[in-house]
């Protein structure tokens, strides 16, 4: 059984409308979409669309093709439990509740790493580190 990862919202974002604008962002992106173990959440899978949508990245034709896509994936479902869990990861880390039901669903999945911009990279939530892909050392 592959390692399992999560990807936050900006990943899917970059794989899908970087290629011009953040060309290396894009291909980060890509290679991890491409990683058996990836996971996200209907959480992740709802702001990709809205946020693709809403800033002109993809028309509404090809964000459905995206969509149809992403849903192949292994996606965490969000639930009351999960709610529940976001808002006590929030208030446990001081981040938004937005940014704790992704490190909840991370858990929930046990991923080993979530893969994002928002968080600390290298910070350890719970049982999961925070890793920008991005980051050059």
């Amino acid at each position: 059984m592959p390692n399992v990862s999560f990807l936050d919202t900006n990943i899917l974002i970059y794989a899908a409308a970087g290629k011009q604008s953040e060309p290396r962002k894009w291909a980060i992106s890509h290679d991890l979409l491409a990683d058996p173990g990836a996971t996200i959440s209907a959480q992740v899978l709802a702001e990709f669309y809205f946020n693709v949508l809403r800033k002109g990245y993809l028309n509404e034709h090809d964000a459905d093709l995206w969509l149809d896509r992403l849903s192949l994936m292994p996606i965490v479902s969000i639930d009351g439990a999960l709610v529940l869990e976001g808002a006590v990861v929030s208030r446990r880390y001081q981040i938004s509740y937005w940014d704790g039901a992704i490190v909840a669903a991370s858990n929930r999945c046990a991923a080993t790493a979530l893969y994002t911009e928002d968080l600390n990279h290298g910070q350890l939530y719970g049982d999961v580190h925070a890793v920008n892909p991005f980051v050059v050392i």
